[in-house]
């Protein structure tokens, strides 16, 4: 796996890319709608709904040759919510929340809904 280098006048700071899967899953489930992080089974096909110990499944994370994150998010949303009014609210709170704890920028954050729960 990847790791992000941040550095600076005082060293190096090497952030895995586990650390900041975590820290998008987190601030995604910040957001109103969002039931969850989803998971696709390979064997059966199935999107399955990941327990908090588990949000980086529903995570990737990119490091781009620029020194850029790339964090793609496949969520479960609540049935009755406006889909692109939570993607809009869910890309500006993981862009905002990476890039002032972190302090490396976040050139895309991209949402897969996988399924709507009642």
């Amino acid at each position: 796996m990847q790791s992000s280098i941040v550095k600076n006048d005082l060293g190096t700071i090497t952030i895995d890319n586990e650390v900041i899967g975590r820290m998008a899953g987190l601030a995604a489930m910040e957001c109103y709608g969002v039931v969850g992080m989803a998971a696709k089974s390979i064997r059966d096909g199935l999107v399955h709904l990941l327990k908090i110990e588990s949000l980086t499944k529903g995570v990737r994370t990119k490091v781009t040759d620029d020194g850029e994150l790339i964090i793609n998010l496949h969520i479960i949303v609540e049935y009755g919510t406006n889909i692109v009014a939570i993607a809009n609210t869910l890309i500006e709170n993981v862009k905002y929340k990476l890039e002032t704890s972190v302090g490396l920028t976040v050139r895309e954050v991209n949402i897969f809904v996988e399924s709507i729960r009642v």
